[in-house]
C-alpha cells in the first residue's frame, strides 16, 4: 500500500498548476532540441546537451508531481494548536531564536511568506503530532536535535 502524502486543496492545486505548467513545456523543448540537432555534429554541440538536460529534469519532475498528486490525501487544516500539515509552527532549537516555518509540500514555497518545512524530514516528522510547549529530538545527520515547539497556529 502506498503512503498517502498529506496535503490542503491549496497544496494539490498548486502540484497540479505546476504539472501542467511543465507539460506545456514538452513541445518548447523537443523543438529546442531540433534545432540544435539541425547545427550539425552532436559530440560538440552544447546546445543540443543544453537542451536535452532541460529535457530530462523536467521529465523528472512531471513524473515526481504525477506520484505526489497520484499519493495525494486532501486534508483540512483545523485550528487545534497540534502540529499538522498546513500549519506554521514556530520553533526554537537549542540556544537559537525562534524560527517559523509553514509544515507543508515544497510546492507551497513560492506562495508561503515563512520558510516551508516538509512534513517528510526529519524535523518534520519529530513535530507532527505535537503541540506548543512540547519539545522533541529530531535526528539530524546523526546527530539529535532538541527543538522546542513554541507555538502552532493555522495561516
Amino acid at each position: 500500500m502506498e503512503e498517502k502524502i498529506q496535503m490542503t486543496s491549496e497544496e494539490f492545486d498548486r502540484l497540479k498548476a505546476e504539472l501542467q505548467e511543465r507539460i506545456s513545456r514538452r513541445p518548447k523543448i523537443i523543438e529546442a532540441i531540433a534545432t540544435a540537432r539541425a547545427h550539425g555534429d552532436l559530440s560538440e554541440n552544447a546546445e543540443y546537451h543544453a537542451a536535452r538536460e532541460e529535457q530530462g529534469q523536467n521529465e523528472a519532475t512531471i513524473m515526481t508531481l504525477e506520484q505526489q498528486l497520484e499519493e495525494a490525501e486532501i486534508i483540512e487544516v483545523v485550528d487545534d494548536g497540534i502540529v499538522a500539515p498546513g500549519k506554521l509552527v514556530t520553533i526554537r532549537y537549542e540556544g537559537d531564536e525562534p524560527e517559523t516555518f509553514l509544515l507543508a509540500q515544497r510546492a507551497m514555497k513560492e506562495a508561503a511568506e515563512v520558510e516551508v518545512l516538509s512534513p517528510a524530514s526529519p524535523v518534520g516528522q519529530a513535530l507532527t503530532g505535537h503541540t506548543g510547549g512540547d519539545t522533541v529530538v529530531a535526528n539530524i545527520n546523526e546527530r539529535d536535535i532538541k527543538i522546542e515547539i513554541v507555538s502552532v497556529t493555522t495561516p
